[in-house]
């Protein structure tokens, strides 16, 4: 009989050190201002009807474009 708990070896399963978790984490961080970035120059362009289909109007939506990328 196959026990799944026998398959594995925690003594071979080391944790992450901590430079690979800081730079996963580098690499999450890069990912995410990256996103805010396009999503904020995609909602500057928007036309007012498609603002208006999300609730803003043109100077809320320039306000939020506007915000830098690193601040959520």
């Amino acid at each position: 009989m196959f026990s799944p708990s026998l398959a594995r070896n925690p003594a071979r399963t080391a944790p992450a050190s901590a430079p690979v978790k800081l730079a996963a984490a580098l690499v999450r961080m890069a990912e995410t201002w990256h996103t805010r970035l396009r999503s904020r120059q995609a909602l500057a362009h928007l036309d007012a009807h498609l603002l208006k289909d999300i609730g803003l109007d043109r100077e809320h939506a320039q306000i939020e474009a506007r915000r830098p990328f690193w601040l959520a």
